[in-house]
C-alpha cells in the first residue's frame, strides 16, 4: 500500500510501506477513505514530538470501512463505514476506568505517534471496542471527520474543560482548526460575547463566519475585552496556538474566578504569571481529548446544529499528501485551514 511516511525532522515522503496486519483480537483494519493534516503533524515534522520514530506513517484523523476484524470486536464489523478517534483505549486502565481516554496506559495518542497512523491507503486501530464510531448512513465522510480530533478537542479539552455557560463572554485564542472548532461548539452553550483573536486577517473572517461576534488581533483585544465585560476580563479564555506569548495573553485576559483552557500543543516553556494570578482564584486545564463526546457532536451534526465542513480549504487525492502538507504548512500564504485528503485507490 501507499503510506505518508515520516523519515525524521523535515522528512516526509508518500511511497510505498507494508500492509497492516490484525496484531491483538481487539484491533480492527479499515480502508481509509479520508484523512486530513493536524498542526500537530507539522510538530512532528519539526522535530518536536521525539516520541515518533523515523519510518511511522503519520496522521490520527480518518474515516474509512473495516475491512477485517479481530476475534473480540464486537460493536464492527467488515464492511461497515467508521470513523477512527485520535486515541486508542483499552477500557480498563487507571485512566480509562476515569474516562480519560488520552491517558491510556496502553494507547492513548497512539495513531502517527507510537503506531502508524492514518494517512495511508490503510490502517490498523487498535481497541477498536472504545475507538472507533459507526457512521450514520444520512451523513458524509467530510460532515464526520473532524470528529477525529480537532472537534473533539475543541469541544472538550476548551469548551468543556473551560466551563462555558449561557452568557459567558468566552475569548479564543488562535484561529487556526482547533481553535475554530472550540468556536462552532462553544455556540453550542449560547456565550453572550464570543472573541477569537489572531493575527491573521484571513482566518479573524473565518472566525466571524463561523459566528464569532468579534474577531480581533492581540493588540485590540484588551480594550475590547474590558469594554465588554466593564473591565472584569472574560469567563472563560481558551489558548489554542502552543506559543508561550499566545498562553500569557490567555491568562492576561481572564477574569478573577475564571478559567483558563489550555489546548495548545507546546514544545517549549511558557511562562505563568502568579504575580498576577495568585490570588484571581483562577482555574486552568490542560488535556488532550478524550473522544467520549463524539456521539454527542455527532447528533450535533445531524440535526444542523454543528457544521464543520466550512473548515475546509483544500481537497486533494491521498497522493498528493506531500504537497497537502506544502500547502497547509504554509497557511498564512495559502488561506488553508483543513486539507482533505481522499483515498481514491480501488
Amino acid at each position: 500500500m501507499k503510506a505518508l511516511v515520516y523519515d525524521g525532522p523535515g522528512k516526509i515522503e508518500y511511497r510505498d510501506h507494508p500492509m497492516p496486519a490484525l496484531q491483538a483480537d481487539t484491533d480492527i483494519i479499515m480502508k481509509i477513505s479520508e484523512s486530513t493534516i493536524c498542526g500537530t503533524d507539522l510538530h512532528i515534522i519539526k522535530g518536536g514530538v521525539p516520541t515518533v520514530q523515523p519510518g511511522t506513517v503519520l496522521g490520527h484523523e480518518a474515516t474509512g470501512v473495516v475491512t477485517e476484524v479481530g476475534n473480540s470486536v464486537q460493536n464492527v464489523k467488515a464492511g461497515d463505514r467508521i470513523l477512527a478517534a485520535c486515541v486508542s483505549a483499552c477500557g480498563y486502565c487507571r485512566f480509562c476506568t476515569s474516562g480519560m481516554y488520552g491517558q491510556c496506559l496502553h494507547g492513548g495518542w497512539a495513531l502517527g505517534n507510537t503506531i502508524d497512523g492514518v494517512q495511508a491507503e490503510f490502517a490498523r486501530i487498535p481497541f477498536a471496542r472504545n475507538s472507533v464510531y459507526q457512521i450514520p448512513d444520512a451523513l458524509t465522510d467530510e460532515q464526520v471527520l473532524f470528529l477525529t480530533d480537532i472537534l473533539a478537542t475543541g469541544y472538550e479539552v476548551g469548551v468543556l474543560k473551560g466551563q462555558v455557560r449561557p452568557g459567558d463572554t468566552v475569548v479564543i485564542v488562535g484561529a487556526g482548526p482547533v481553535g475554530l472548532s472550540a468556536t462552532l461548539t462553544a455556540q453550542l452553550f449560547s456565550p453572550r460575547h464570543l472573541v477569537v483573536v489572531d493575527r491573521v486577517a484571513g482566518r479573524r473572517e473565518v472566525a466571524v463566519k463561523l459566528g464569532a461576534t468579534h474577531a480581533v488581533d492581540e493588540h485590540e483585544v484588551h480594550d475590547l475585552v474590558a469594554q465588554l465585560t466593564d473591565g472584569l476580563g472574560a469567563d472563560v479564555s481558551i489558548e489554542a496556538v502552543g506559543f508561550p506569548d499566545a498562553f500569557e495573553l490567555t491568562a492576561d485576559l481572564v477574569r478573577s474566578g475564571g478559567h483558563i483552557a489550555n489546548i495548545g500543543v507546546h514544545e517549549g516553556p511558557a511562562t505563568l504569571h502568579l504575580e498576577k494570578l495568585w490570588a484571581k482564584q483562577v482555574t486552568i486545564t490542560t488535556g488532550i481529548p478524550s473522544g467520549l463526546t463524539i456521539p454527542q457532536l455527532m447528533n450535533s451534526i445531524s440535526t444542523g446544529a454543528l457544521d464543520a465542513t466550512k473548515m475546509v480549504t483544500h481537497r486533494m487525492s491521498l497522493d498528493e499528501t506531500e504537497q497537502g502538507y506544502d500547502i497547509f504548512k504554509r497557511a498564512a500564504e495559502t488561506g488553508a485551514l483543513k486539507v482533505v485528503l481522499t483515498n481514491e485507490a480501488t
